[in-house]
């Protein structure tokens, strides 16, 4: 008997070219005894690396409005970090502090903070 059951599926490929380098992946939570079911998430896998922690700043930046698109452009304050997802994750990937200031950014607009007894207050959720 199970108590989480997911189901993972394979919604689209990435491309380098014409070269497959990876997939576009969405996983549904179909059963969970531990916490609330029917959550989904979707992420890229790279062939090679595993889950593109680039891929998810840049989504998840462009969601927030942190990260800006225009047509097939992605951009950082102003600066353009990269004509489509490819070379925007490229470029995250060559400027891990760009990358890591993103995220952050990401973190405190989505995360919610807790206050602790004396006032200060604490993310909720640290990794």
């Amino acid at each position: 008997y199970s108590s989480v059951r997911l189901d993972i599926r394979r919604i689209g490929a990435i491309k380098n070219g014409e070269e497959v380098v990876g997939n576009m992946t969405r996983v549904k939570v179909v059963k969970n005894k531990v916490s609330p079911p029917f959550r989904e998430a979707e992420f890229e896998i790279m062939y090679g690396a595993g889950i593109s922690r680039e891929g998810e700043v840049i989504e998840l930046g462009s969601q927030q409005g942190i990260v800006e698109k225009s047509g097939a452009w992605y951009s950082y304050k102003g600066e353009r970090i990269g004509q489509g997802k490819d070379n925007a994750r490229t470029y995250l990937q060559q400027h891990k502090d760009v990358a890591r200031e993103i995220e952050e950014q990401v973190r405190t607009k989505l995360l919610p903070v807790r206050q602790l007894r004396n006032g200060g207050g604490e993310q909720a959720n640290t990794a």
